[in-house]
């Protein structure tokens, strides 16, 4: 059985910081499949938990080091990796949302789905599973 990757966005890194059932699947399959997270999705996920975690009068120290090892269960791509596909990431795009080019980029350099809550992916060419479907892909 090969190894199976996916390309985690900043909504999915959330959930498992807020949440138990992300967490859960991601700890489940570590062994298993390749998890990769763009560095603008970590950016952009330790951005919106700190605030969140201030709004609501929390530790944000303690929130982000959840989600530190959050992501070392996978692996952070840099831009090396996906900079070659930028243009047709953002093509792919279009307007939807252009500041998400890098997911999309690094699951084309990758040639694997994403791993979203984000319908701005839909539709992209390439396959997007959400957390209430992810099992599917990841039992196979």
């Amino acid at each position: 059985m090969s190894r199976r990757v996916v390309v985690l966005d900043a909504n999915i890194l959330i959930r498992a910081v807020l949440g138990q059932r992300v967490r859960r699947i991601l700890e489940t399959h570590v062994d298993s499949v390749s998890f990769f997270v763009p560095e603008t999705a970590y950016a952009e996920a330790e951005e919106h938990l700190a605030a969140l975690t201030i709004k609501r009068g929390g530790d944000p120290e303690r929130v982000l080091a959840v989600l530190r090892a959050i992501v070392e269960l996978g692996t952070v791509a840099g831009l090396d990796l996906y900079r070659s596909f930028e243009a047709e990431a953002r093509k792919r795009l279009g307007a939807r949302d252009p500041d998400d080019w890098p997911i999309l980029a690094t699951a084309l350099a990758l040639g694997c789905p994403i791993w979203t809550e984000d319908t701005d992916f839909f539709g992209c060419g390439v396959a997007t599973w959400t957390s209430a479907t992810i099992d599917i892909f990841l039992a196979q």
